[in-house]
């Protein structure tokens, strides 16, 4: 895709950010025991096969990502936490979180949607949402951990980091997942996962956070 069909970018050299500026917003859907999906017109309903993770387990989990980024970074400098729209920003921001506790210094932490680098834009939505990224400084020769929450096939993640080098060219790029599902399509693979879950190509792995939906949850889910 052109970038001049990409998005509008704004840059406030002075601050030395860069941000989309497009901004509609859709509103979110409520599932309780029951996921809906509408995709062209054709809605696809999933049952709760079973819960892998309750507010506790990922609360640890996720105190373990931290621990693990500060480790392999040798600590934070020059450390930068980025959030995929949606699920992957109150994960990226518990994490930065817990860095700081952990630290007892904040770590920047920023968000990135990717929504028009997705190479399924033309069947996910007629008119696509898109919403600001936001970064907090220049993450040229930074060291940039982007947070998601599945990683699936790869083609997410492969988006982020077309959108990430959009705004500059850090120096790493780590990739922290709360759950690695496997059936990868692109050779992807995450630095630091939270858990490893075995599944059949015909579950969704369903990520509830208290920020999006309420409460804290993992499940996975089956027609």
């Amino acid at each position: 895709m052109p970038k001049q069909h990409i998005a509008s970018v704004f840059q406030d050299v002075s601050a030395g950010r860069r941000q989309i500026v497009r901004t509609d917003r859709a509103a979110p859907a409520e599932r309780r025991g029951i996921l809906s999906r509408r995709r062209l017109g054709r809605s696809l309903t999933m049952n709760v096969k079973k819960r892998l993770l309750d507010a506790a387990r990922m609360h640890r989990a996720m105190r373990r990502m931290a621990i693990e980024i500060v480790e392999k970074n040798r600590g934070t400098h020059d450390l930068i936490v980025v959030g995929i729209r949606s699920r992957g920003v109150p994960i990226g921001e518990r994490i930065a979180k817990e860095i700081e506790e952990m630290e007892g210094h904040s770590v920047p932490f920023g968000i990135l949607d990717i929504t028009l680098y997705r190479d399924d834009l033309t069947t996910i939505a007629p008119q696509p949402v898109v919403k600001p990224t936001k970064l907090p400084e220049p993450i040229d020769d930074k060291v940039v951990v982007l947070v998601d929450d599945v990683l699936y096939t790869g083609r997410t993640v492969r988006a982020a980091l077309d959108a990430l080098i959009d705004f500059g060219r850090p120096r790493v790029v780590m990739l922290a997942v709360l759950i690695d599902r496997g059936h990868r399509e692109l050779p992807i693979h995450a630095d630091v996962i939270g858990k490893t879950v075995p599944t059949d190509a015909d579950e969704v792995i369903k990520v509830r956070m208290a920020e999006l939906d309420g409460e804290d949850e993992v499940l996975i889910m089956e027609k």
